[in-house]
């Protein structure tokens, strides 16, 4: 958390920071960012960096906390315009979710950086710090689907497409990860175009139907 001081900084002055370290922090990641650089973006000295945040970690955590909210708040306000059908309600949010991401890039590649899992530690701290959050947006975003048509118990239906969407997420961010430059309007496409295949397999079942 930042100190007061921070805080006592007019609002100009917190976003020129903060803008500072979504954009060492996208470029390098946690482990290889420099505090250097930081500070001379952001036109301040190294010491009042460290008067506003105690360390690194205490900004970085900061940053990504504004970042994240700045998504989950553009996602909560479409949530009303989604379909209730299950199935075309995750891929739309899939798009909205994505749309945010190229609007976004430095952002994105944060958030992208931040759950990817090259530093563990940090990545462990990570998931400590957003899982609850993530889960309580997914249980927000599946509040009014249409379960009218569901074969199985509703929450047993909602939990199995949660872990399947954790896995196929982290996948996916893993992947993106290794590559340099990602085209993410493609990445857009893939994804959705990956999503949909692996729901439709959600949707129809695993078995063959049997005469």
């Amino acid at each position: 958390m930042p100190t007061p001081l921070f805080f006592e900084l007019n609002v100009e002055k917190q976003q020129k920071i903060i803008t500072a370290g979504i954009s060492e922090f996208a470029g390098y990641g946690y482990e290889n960012s420099s505090t250097n650089r930081i500070v001379k973006k952001a036109g301040i000295s190294k010491g009042s960096l460290f008067k506003y945040f105690p360390a690194k970690e205490d900004f970085y955590f900061y940053v990504l906390d504004e970042v994240t909210s700045e998504l989950i708040f553009a996602l909560e306000k479409e949530v009303n315009t989604l379909s209730t059908d299950l199935f075309q309600r995750i891929e739309e949010y899939a798009v909205l979710e994505f749309s945010w991401h190229i609007m976004y890039p430095e952002k994105s590649r944060m958030i992208v950086r931040a759950f990817s899992r090259n530093d563990p530690a940090l990545y462990k701290k990570t998931i400590l710090k957003y899982g609850d959050r993530e889960q309580e947006l997914y249980y927000r975003f599946m509040q009014d689907v249409d379960t009218s048509c569901f074969r199985w118990d509703r929450q047993k239906t909602i939990d199995l497409i949660k872990w399947f969407l954790k896995g196929f997420n982290e996948d996916f961010l893993e992947q993106i990860q290794k590559q340099q430059n990602t085209d993410l309007e493609k990445a857009k496409k893939d994804y959705v175009k990956n999503l949909s295949e692996y729901m439709k397999i959600l949707k129809e079942g695993i078995l063959q139907q049997t005469a």
